[in-house]
């Protein structure tokens, strides 16, 4: 299993009271949240936020997916990182970790990342300097 040093984007998110649910740990779809806070966090050091703004060119989720390893409970720390994978012209594929302070790794993920054109709605090239970016914060990726 990959550890927090594989990632080049972490956030630190605490686990709040009424993350739980009526079986007393933290309910599965929360995990997706954490993934989402992960992601924006790595999009915003890239610029990805920035560019869609002035683009509407930017990026939309098409699937996710999240393997639960250990259960996670009131209150906690957690860890959450986050890399590209793989890229190709108009997607790519980012990885995550969430490692509790108290029982270490809970859950890995995967999310699909297209290029949208917001006005438009349909997928686009990613954008050169974000691509750029992507590559500069994740230099052993292969394209």
């Amino acid at each position: 299993m990959n550890t927090l040093e594989d990632y080049p984007v972490v956030v630190k998110i605490p686990v709040v009271w009424g993350d739980m649910d009526s079986f007393g740990h933290i309910n599965n779809t929360k995990f997706f949240r954490y993934f989402e806070t992960a992601r924006i966090k790595y999009f915003e050091n890239i610029g990805f936020i920035a560019s869609m703004k002035d683009l509407q060119i930017g990026p939309i989720l098409a699937s996710t997916s999240a393997k639960f390893i250990k259960p996670l409970f009131y209150p906690d720390k957690l860890l959450v990182g986050t890399r590209v994978t793989s890229i190709n012209s108009t997607k790519f594929t980012m990885d995550y970790l969430i490692h509790s302070e108290k029982v270490g790794p809970a859950a890995v993920g995967e999310g699909v990342i297209v290029v949208l054109d917001y006005q438009t709605s349909t997928k686009v090239p990613l954008p050169e300097n974000v691509k750029e970016k992507i590559l500069a914060l994740e230099p052993g990726l292969k394209i």
